[in-house]
């Protein structure tokens, strides 16, 4: 997919500088009479063929915004008017974090992908609830997701209370959530891969909701780099215990060796797409996924959709090759979808 101008003008920026510029840019058109409006005619996609129900939800779009892009939901009008079926925000964390001090995202030039050092900077649960508390006309269609991370400088015993603090607090602001078990673009990493570990981040999460009268599914987000036991292990989870589905895949350390951080991006997408595929066919089609990693051309979406993915949740994708490609992506599903039948 060729870039636009404005994207080329932003590609020969720091990529930090470059999605800052741009998500300012959103917040000002937001603003504007008939910005919104701008937003919708330029990028949002004919809903026809899009619509679809997954684990108990009502999406308008099956392709939407992952975690990272908007961490604070401070664009989630301008994102929802621009035609995205869902917006995760986060990583969610108790308190504020500055993450890894600058330049904390670096571009791989000659292979469209990023070098991801954020320490997940964050203002923090109280300044997110103040933006999910007020919903307006244009965010009432888009669902929002709330992806629930580590809070770097916390102690490892302190973890579970912390996540289950922020799942207290947003349970009756957003419509499903993620636990992000692939916290890993800091120096201080939280990857539980063990059984016991990821249960008992879990279960208290399951207690809590089992108490409330609305039901928020829930998610677990994993790490490209786990091994094929480590990953069975995911799977049995998700069988065995009230978990709703996997989102797959985060950024990858192994890749990024020779770099010092998470790789995101072009170099990510056949293992994102093979891990897909993996747990689709080992649960039997039986459970949602939401497709993340290396979604960087409509074709990308495509074949992710193909693996078994339910949804598709952008990030790099958008940052490098702008909001065009919503609209492309969800063409080639429709058009995908429309030869199978």
């Amino acid at each position: 997919m060729r870039r636009s101008l404005f994207q080329i003008l932003l590609w020969l920026l720091p990529a930090e500088v470059a999605h800052n510029l741009r998500m300012s840019l959103l917040g000002f058109v937001g603003k504007l009479p008939t910005g919104k409006w701008w937003l919708k005619v330029c990028h949002a996609p004919a809903t026809e063929g899009l619509e679809r129900e997954v684990f108990g939800v009502h999406f308008r779009n099956p392709i939407g915004v992952g975690a990272g892009f908007d961490p604070n939901g401070d664009r989630l009008t301008e994102l929802a008017s621009s035609g995205f079926g869902f917006v995760e925000i986060g990583s969610v964390v108790p308190r504020p974090q500055p993450g890894t001090p600058r330049p904390r995202l670096r571009r791989i030039r000659t292979a469209d992908s990023l070098i991801d050092n954020s320490g997940y900077p964050s203002r923090g649960l109280e300044h997110i609830l103040q933006n999910v508390r007020k919903r307006n006309k244009h965010t009432q269609n888009i669902v929002i997701g709330c992806n629930i991370g580590h809070l770097t400088a916390s102690h490892i015993e302190d973890t579970v209370k912390e996540y289950l603090r922020v799942f207290r607090n947003m349970y009756q602001y957003v419509d499903f959530f993620v636990v992000n078990i692939c916290c890993n673009t800091s120096s201080k990493r939280f990857e539980p891969r063990s059984r016991d570990a990821i249960l008992e981040l879990i279960e208290p999460l399951f207690e809590f909701r089992r108490g409330q009268l609305d039901y928020r599914p829930i998610l677990l987000k994993i790490s490209p780099d786990l091994t094929q036991e480590e990953v069975d292990t995911v799977i049995d989870i998700l069988i065995e215990t009230p978990l709703d589905g996997i989102e797959a895949v985060a950024g990858s350390l192994k890749m990024g060796q020779e770099y010092g951080g998470a790789i995101t991006g072009a170099m990510l997408t056949e293992r994102a797409i093979e891990m897909v595929r993996y747990i689709a066919e080992r649960s039997e089609h039986n459970y949602p996924i939401i497709g993340s990693g290396g979604m960087m051309q409509p074709k990308d979406v495509e074949r992710m959709m193909e693996a078994g993915a339910s949804l598709v949740a952008l990030n790099t994708g958008l940052r490098e090759n702008g909001f065009r490609l919503l609209k492309k992506a969800s063409r080639a599903v429709v058009e995908s979808e429309n030869r199978k039948k």
